[in-house]
């Protein structure tokens, strides 16, 4: 462990009200987010080296490479260069020398472990941007991923989870919508009588979708009465430099991202799925409706 990892620059209420110390480098952010990661011993090792290894980008330095990168002792750097103008430019850079020398499966891997990484620091109020916003996956000889069969939908809606999660599932398997669209919702604008709300696509076309009457009761609970600020929130206070339309003006916290929703979805239904992966949102909402008894509650 390099010098300094246990070293802290603020503290921030936790949520029992004890403080929650802020990592200075970005090696200990790294081991927080392993430490809080829905993630089997294999999958957090090849987490870590991913990981390690941006540290040697947002350096802007080379990666060691072959047999020398594992054993190799990064570069120590302040979580905070993350939001400097210098990190989003070398980890693009970074990345296109990796596709150079990497199959897509493994480059697509490791910018995964860094956003999903990236997106828990940002819940957490630890860094405000997103410096790998602009960087895409690499195109790959994957096959297109099915919709979910009406039997794992069901088994989906048996998995114990909180009701925040049960009604953007919901919502999002009845509507069909984008994952964006939905998690776009604001409590202000919604119908409840009606069942719908108007949404706005990631073109900027807007739209309504609409969603079951049992969709809608837990819709109901999950507000609260709630009559303004995002639908879906974080379960932490929201970064200072947040916009205050994704941010609730009652508890302080953020609309949840894309990223957070996905790594969720993912963690709770990886033991449903046989190949142990877990399945992706995007095969939730193509999912056939036909087949799913209407039992909510």
């Amino acid at each position: 462990m390099h010098p300094g990892h246990d070293a802290v620059i603020a503290a921030r209420p936790g949520r029992a009200g004890r403080p929650e110390p802020v990592p200075v480098e970005y090696a200990v952010a790294v081991d927080r987010y392993l430490a809080e990661a829905p993630l089997g011993p294999a999958s957090r090792r090849v987490y870590r080296i991913s990981l390690t290894s941006w540290a040697w980008a947002l350096a802007g330095r080379p990666s060691p490479q072959g047999p020398s990168r594992r054993g190799a002792a990064p570069p120590v750097l302040p979580l905070a260069l993350l939001d400097s103008e210098r990190a989003a430019p070398r980890l693009a850079a970074a990345l296109a020398d990796r596709a150079l020398a990497s199959d897509a499966r493994t480059v697509n891997r490791e910018l995964s472990a860094l956003r999903s990484a990236i997106g828990w620091w940002q819940d957490q109020g630890w860094i405000s941007g997103d410096p790998a916003a602009g960087l895409r996956h690499r195109p790959g000889e994957a096959a297109p991923v099915p919709p979910l069969t009406s039997s794992q939908v069901t088994e989906l809606f048996r998995a114990r989870t909180s009701l925040r999660e049960q009604v953007f599932w919901r919502v999002l398997y009845d509507s069909g919508a984008h994952v964006e669209e939905v998690l776009g919702l604001d409590a202000g604008r919604i119908d409840l009588p009606g069942g719908g709300a108007p949404v706005r696509s990631p073109r900027g076309a807007e739209s309504w979708i609409r969603w079951r009457d049992g969709t809608g009761q837990l819709l109901r609970w999950l507000l609260a009465g709630r009559t303004y600020g995002p639908v879906f929130l974080t379960d932490r206070r929201a970064p200072a430099r947040a916009a205050p339309a994704d941010v609730c003006p009652v508890t302080g916290r953020a609309r949840m991202s894309y990223r957070r929703a996905a790594e969720i979805f993912r963690a709770v239904t990886r033991p449903l799925d046989p190949a142990g992966r877990g399945w992706t949102l995007t095969q939730l909402r193509h999912a056939d409706l036909s087949g799913l008894a209407t039992q909510y509650v």
